[in-house]
């Protein structure tokens, strides 16, 4: 990383942070691009949100990434919004320019980005596709998959009233919690958002005996790596896409916009970043 007074400045906003991987992650890509320039993770209280986003633009940084707890909150302090953050309800990516916050959400596209190149064959619209979970998460994968053309999105959430709503507002079908294994039936793409078969976490207990063998199989976190949920699709010949590669990819049109090199995601740079 080449640092000068002149450095090029980023990071990512939470409360915590000190558990990202996105430092390691642009990081790696700065000394990759030699690009004079840092991003730093910043510890901000929500309390304390607004006076250090301002703050930030005024010390020149180009922008930041937004975490828990920030990633709703921030929407009302941008100057601008993509229409796909003001659809999904959230921003994770801001751009600093002449004293203006743009806001954005490439969750969506990280998401995609994962499952393109994790499962090449994968069709978006070859079947429906079965959300475990109703949050944040569930809700900017529900609409990356509406826009990609998938032709049905079921939701199952633990708490039914929260798929329920998230279903009614998306215009897609709500399943109960316990009929989640016979929703499997005819799908073509299982995504897992909840915290169930995260690590220190309690298992995700679901039977894939009714899953289409050629349905592909993704877990949105990657601590463990290969969750049991992933392990199982694989036992049975089920394609299966890790969650790590949509931190990954989500992270590029940030640093694209901030540092002005487009980056990619390589099999060097996974390894790099689990090293962490």
């Amino acid at each position: 990383m080449i640092m000068s007074g002149r450095a090029r400045l980023a990071g990512v906003v939470g409360w915590p942070v000190g558990h990202s991987l996105s430092p390691r992650l642009h990081g790696f890509w700065l000394d990759r691009h030699g690009i004079d320039g840092a991003y730093l993770p910043l510890a901000v209280e929500p309390e304390k949100f607004e006076s250090a986003l301002r703050g930030l633009v005024d010390l020149g940084f180009r922008g930041v990434n937004l975490t828990i707890p920030h990633k709703q909150a921030a929407l009302a302090l941008c100057n601008e919004v993509a229409p796909l953050a003001v659809r999904i309800g959230a921003v994770n990516t801001l751009v600093f320019e002449d004293g203006r916050i743009q806001g954005s959400n490439t969750d969506a596209f990280g998401f995609l980005e994962n499952l393109r190149h994790g499962a090449p064959d994968w069709d978006p619209a070859a079947g429906p596709a079965l959300i475990l979970g109703a949050g944040g998460a569930a809700r900017g994968i529900a609409v990356a998959l509406l826009d990609a053309g998938a032709p049905e999105l079921r939701l199952a959430n633990r708490t039914a009233a929260r798929a329920a709503d998230l279903a009614r507002e998306l215009g897609v079908t709500a399943v109960p919690w316990e009929a989640r294994g016979a929703a499997l039936e005819d799908i073509g793409l299982l995504v897992n958002t909840t915290s169930l078969g995260m690590t220190d976490q309690p298992p995700l207990d679901l039977d894939l005996d009714r899953l289409p063998t050629a349905a592909v199989v993704t877990d949105i976190v990657y601590a463990p790596l290969e969750t049991d949920l992933l392990a199982g699709a694989r036992a049975r010949g089920n394609p299966a896409v890790d969650g790590l590669g949509m931190l990954l990819h989500q992270a590029r049109p940030g640093f694209e916009a901030w540092f002005g090199a487009a980056p990619e995601v390589t099999a060097e740079l996974r390894a790099f970043v689990l090293a962490g």
